[in-house]
This record gives structure tokens, C-alpha cells and sequence, in this order.
């Protein structure tokens, strides 16, 4: 096996998604050092335009070296101190995740639950906020990838914004898709993972830093306990004195910076329309094969639509049967939903009306053939 005789995929899971050409080819440009003027002026480039994606005026905010999942540890690591109480919105894989890195970094942890599948009521996280006005923070899954639940968070924010209680979130797969709006939320760390609707392979997590939240670093009382994750020394590298910290992946950020002006070309509003009619579009079509919804309406990103099979057929068999017959690729369940649904990501690339009805056609072909 080597590369040149991989084959190719049609990418519909809950990540990695396709990647344009555009990014490709940007991405095979030939690598500069990371303190070269050129790559720091793309490198500056690339977080004005994350400013803008993100909804901030946030001056440290910045593609992060590493997946979405280092996104979600450098915003707990940096905040969190042993001892502190933090709450954890948790209805999915990655919410459990949040509260899991948070008690691994000696924190006392509350979590606010709702069922897989379902928001975490709002009312109920503001409760929660009530009874433990000394929680040194608040994280929560914007969107969740294990369930296709779209959480909402205008409510929280505007109950956060005269308190203490820094608000942390997930936006890894909401991120470039739906609109996340930390500014006008009143969000203090946000991150996500550039290999959702992005469009970009992964390995970078953008993330952005509230003043707030710098200043809770700044007077924590010591150093994070993660060297490589600490943002008071990758800030370093950010500005005008540009201290090293480490080598960024300089590639990756050409194909993030590349990923960004053509969300600039297409515009936002335009972006997060082509997201929700390609989500539609896939529920309608899908549910007149007989698959349903596994989230409630109301309550479903448009990005990741996680279905239960019609028939109550074996989703397994017939998800290889996609990938080895078809070339796509989709998610199975995890968890509590392991077996039982399917995930499919439109993002980025992905999410186009002729791939909705490349995957139909595949998934009609698979279903007749038993």
C-alpha cells in the first residue's frame, strides 16, 4: 500500500470532510519557516479572517496547532486551577469529553444534562449558573457531532455577561456552517477543528480568547499544567515580538487561509443558506426512503443529520456496503447510539445538492440490493 494507490472517497461523515482543490493546491505550496515575514503576514491574514468568522473583535485569536480536540483542551487547561468548580453542559460524546478533561485538571465538576438527542434547556443551564455562582466557568457543546444537536446559547450569554463565570464553547463543528456570534453571545473562549465546514484537512484547531478570559489566565495563580497548550505563550508568537513557541504547520495554515477567502468570496449568509438547504434537502429525501429523524425538529443542525434506518435495518452492513460499493463514507453512532444511527456530515464542500443526490443514489442502490 502507498499513497498513490489510495482510492478516493466521497466524504459525508462527521469528519474529515472533502477537501476543495483550491485548498489542495494551496496547501502543496512550497514551505516557509515559521518566523519567515511572508508566512506571518499570511499567518496575521488568517486571524483577521478568523476574526470575522468567529463574530469578534478578540485580538488573540488564532489557528491553534492541533485538532479540535486540543481546541477543547486548551480552553479548559487555561482556565481551570485544581480545586475549581466548573459546569459542563453535557448531551453527547463531547460534552462528556469536556467534563472528563475538566476533572483530569483537578477540577470539581458539575454537569448539566439532557438526553442524547436533545438541547440542554437553557432555563436548566441558567439554574445550574444560579446554584453555583462560584463555578469558574461554563463549557458546552454548540453543536454536537455525536447527535446532530444544534444548542442554544443566546439565553446563557446574556445571563453570563455581568457575572464571573467565564463562558467556554464547543463550536467544532458549527464553526463556518451555522453562525457562532461569540461577541454579540458574550462567549469567552471559543474553538472548532478546521475538518468540518471548514473544509480543510485536520489539524489545526481555531480558537479565540476573550480579554476576560486572558486576564483569568494572567491571575490564576500559576502556570497551566500544559506547557504546549499555555495561550500566554503562543500569544508570544502572535505579536509583534514573535517569540518562538513552536513550529507551526505552516501547509495547513496555507490551506486554512485558502478555506477562508473562499468563504469570503462566497459570504457568510450565503454559506450558512447553502448548510441548511443541503441539510433539508437531505431529510426530505432520505425520509421518503424511510429514515428518520434521531434529533427532534427544532433542535437539528443542518450540517450533521443523524438518522435512524428504515425498517429497523442493521446499519453496519450497510454503511460498509456505502464505502465499499460507493466510495462514501458516513458515521456510524456512538455511545448509547452505537448501532443505531447514522451521522452524515454536509460540510463544506460536501454540502452541495449533487451530493445529496450522489449519496440517494447510493443509498437507494444498497437498499434494493437488501
Amino acid at each position: 500500500m502507498d499513497v498513490a494507490s489510495l482510492e478516493p472517497r466521497l466524504l459525508l461523515g462527521p469528519g474529515p470532510s472533502p477537501v476543495s482543490e483550491r485548498i489542495r493546491t494551496a496547501m502543496a505550496q512550497p514551505t516557509l519557516g515559521h518566523l519567515d515575514p511572508q508566512f506571518l503576514a499570511l499567518l496575521d491574514d488568517v486571524n483577521a479572517r478568523l476574526r470575522l468568522l468567529f463574530g469578534t473583535r478578540n485580538r488573540t485569536t488564532f489557528p491553534l496547532s492541533g485538532t479540535g480536540s486540543a481546541g477543547m483542551e486548551a480552553a479548559m487547561v487555561n482556565l481551570i486551577a485544581p480545586g475549581d468548580r466548573v459546569l459542563v453542559g453535557v448531551n453527547g460524546v463531547f460534552g462528556t469529553r469536556l467534563a472528563e478533561m475538566g476533572r483530569r485538571m483537578g477540577a470539581e465538576v458539575v454537569t448539566i444534562e439532557a438526553p442524547w438527542g436533545e438541547p440542554i434547556p437553557e432555563e436548566q443551564v441558567i439554574e445550574a449558573l444560579q446554584a453555583h455562582p462560584d463555578a469558574r466557568l461554563l463549557a458546552i457543546v454548540h453543536a454536537e457531532t455525536s447527535t446532530g444537536v444544534h444548542q442554544p446559547l443566546a439565553e446563557i450569554g446574556r445571563f453570563m455577561r455581568d457575572g464571573e463565570t467565564l463562558l467556554v464553547v464547543d463550536a467544532v463543528t458549527s464553526l463556518g456552517g451555522t453562525p457562532v456570534e461569540v461577541d454579540a453571545i458574550g462567549i469567552d473562549v471559543c474553538y472548532s477543528g478546521t475538518q468540518k465546514c471548514l473544509g480543510v484537512p485536520p489539524g489545526l484547531a481555531p480558537i479565540t480568547f476573550s480579554e476576560r478570559a486572558l486576564e483569568r489566565v494572567r491571575t490564576r495563580g500559576g502556570p497551566p499544567t500544559s506547557w504546549y497548550l499555555d495561550v500566554s505563550l503562543i500569544a508570544g508568537y502572535l505579536g509583534a515580538e514573535r517569540r518562538y513557541h513552536h513550529t507551526a504547520p505552516i501547509n495547513l495554515i496555507y490551506g486554512l487561509h485558502e478555506s477562508l477567502v473562499e468563504i469570503g468570496e462566497e459570504g457568510l449568509e450565503a454559506r450558512y443558506d447553502r448548510h441548511a438547504e443541503a441539510g433539508a434537502l437531505l431529510r426530505d429525501e432520505l425520509g421518503e426512503r424511510g429514515f428518520t429523524p434521531f434529533t427532534r425538529e427544532g433542535a437539528r443542525l443542518p450540517q450533521l443529520t443523524a438518522l435512524h434506518l428504515p425498517d429497523g435495518r442493521d446499519e453496519g452492513p450497510l454503511r460498509k456496503r456505502l464505502l465499499e460499493e460507493h466510495g462514501i463514507e458516513v458515521g456510524g453512532g456512538l455511545g448509547p447510539v452505537a448501532g443505531k444511527i447514522w451521522r452524515i456530515g454536509l460540510m463544506g464542500e460536501g454540502a452541495r445538492p449533487e451530493t445529496v443526490r450522489q449519496l440517494v443514489d447510493a443509498v437507494d442502490a444498497i437498499l434494493d440490493g437488501g
